[in-house]
């Protein structure tokens, strides 16, 4: 899945925490909200903001559902609950298994409990899908 593609897939399906999300969707949209979050930064510091100012809240706010969306779907496409996002919570350790146990999994194979295997767009450009696994 290409990198604006995942962006867009993400945001329509913002609060949707059904179904499953691509290990590609889920770390796109995790970088695209680093590059939004330091330009908010930019922008905050250049008003006369240190450290978080408005724009930097509301550009949090803005991708605070569709965050949660995409991680719990990513959940889902390793067979997991999406409450095992709330692990993040336990300081320091929670968040690193979080990523390292199952946020950078492959994704399983076939259908799951949560729905069909996330579908990629084919190569070249043309509108066929089909569902790829992700090495």
């Amino acid at each position: 899945m290409a990198f604006l593609d995942s962006i867009k897939s993400t945001f329509f399906k913002y609060v949707d925490f059904n179904g499953r999300a691509s290990r590609t969707e889920y770390w796109y949209f995790v970088l695209a909200v680093v590059i939004v979050d330091i330009i908010a930064a930019g922008i905050d510091n250049l008003i006369g903001f240190n450290g978080s100012g408005p724009i930097s809240w509301i550009v949090s706010l803005a991708l605070l559902l569709p965050g949660l969306g995409v991680a719990v779907r990513r959940l889902h496409d390793i067979d997991k609950s999406g409450w095992w996002l709330l692990l993040g919570l336990i300081p320091l350790v929670g968040a690193l298994i979080l990523i390292f146990a199952y946020l950078i999994k492959p994704s399983q194979q076939g259908d799951n409990r949560f729905g069909p295997q996330p579908v990629v767009p084919a190569a070249g450009g043309n509108d066929q899908s089909v569902a790829t696994p992700e090495a």
